[in-house]
């Protein structure tokens, strides 16, 4: 079974690799039931989705009369209204089948405009602060892509004391001279603060490099078990994180398989030969 570490302050013990329901998004219900045992097998008790990825949440529901108490659930708004952020966490507790979710997170929090919105005035985090006054949502967080965002979520704990936050972490970025150094601030102040820190992007390799995609992620994922292990094994050598898993079924029971065998971190020497073979390089352009 998959280790489990405290999930921040939110008194639940969460699989170290949580389940990212993107990769539910354009599964047919039979392929999300398949998946649903997948996780059970392998004891992921922690769920991360989004009303922005296509059907995962209408696939999720349907687990839910079942498996509601077998999850940490999460969802995620792109709103950055106070009304539309209302208005679309209730049609995900809809679509989920719940009266509440585990955790609501701000999605993709990483232009400033956004920012100054979500975060403002009558903003988007305005109206999650209110709905778990209601009991609509145990935590809040906030998540992000890109070189920028490590300072960004630094910017957002200033400004509110979040619950999770998630971002990328592999070791390409934690290499950048900039990244890497931003990402162990964050990771600072949450373990200070006893926020949860979620990772995505462990298997990405780059950019894909022609339209002949072989996988549902939007960028080339390591696809060797040797190379999964030794990326999963790296992220998870870190203490106190979360690992989410792949946008794709396929991938799915490798990363689990590989968590399951976590034991310690790879060497410098042995992920710098992974990187360089598989030529690994940035999702998000030139670091700046």
């Amino acid at each position: 079974m998959i280790e489990r570490r405290p999930f921040g302050r939110t008194g639940h013990r969460s699989s170290v690799t949580l389940f990212g329901a993107a990769a539910l998004a354009r599964a047919s219900q039979d392929e999300a039931d398949r998946a649903l045992e997948v996780l059970l097998r392998h004891g992921v008790n922690h769920i991360d989705t989004a009303a922005r990825y296509g059907d995962s949440e209408l696939r999720i529901g349907a687990w839910m009369a079942r498996h509601r108490s077998d999850f940490f659930l999460a969802t995620k708004t792109g709103e950055r209204s106070g009304p539309g952020a209302r208005d679309g966490l209730h049609r995900s507790l809809e679509r989920l089948r719940v009266d509440h979710v585990d955790l609501i997170q701000l999605h993709s929090l990483g232009h400033p405009d956004d920012w100054e919105q979500a975060l403002g005035p009558g903003g988007a985090l305005e109206a999650l602060v209110e709905a778990r006054a209601q009991g609509l949502t145990r935590a809040i967080g906030v998540t992000g892509h890109g070189w920028a965002i490590a300072a960004m979520h630094k910017r957002s704990l200033a400004r509110f004391d979040f619950d999770a936050v998630l971002l990328p972490y592999n070791a390409f970025m934690a290499r950048d001279a900039r990244y890497g150094p931003a990402f162990a601030d964050v990771l600072a102040i949450c373990r200070e603060r006893n926020a949860a820190v979620q990772t995505i992007k462990s298997l990405a390799r780059g950019p894909w490099a022609t339209a002949d995609r072989t996988h549902a992620t939007w960028y080339q994922p390591l696809e060797a078990q040797a190379d999964i292990d030794r990326a999963v094994h790296w992220v998870l050598g870190t203490p106190d994180i979360f690992l989410n898993t792949a946008g794709d079924l396929a991938l799915l029971p490798r990363v689990l398989d590989a968590a399951s065998r976590f034991t310690h971190r790879p060497g410098d020497d042995e992920m710098t030969a992974m990187l360089e073979a598989r030529r690994v390089t940035s999702l998000f352009g030139l670091s700046t």
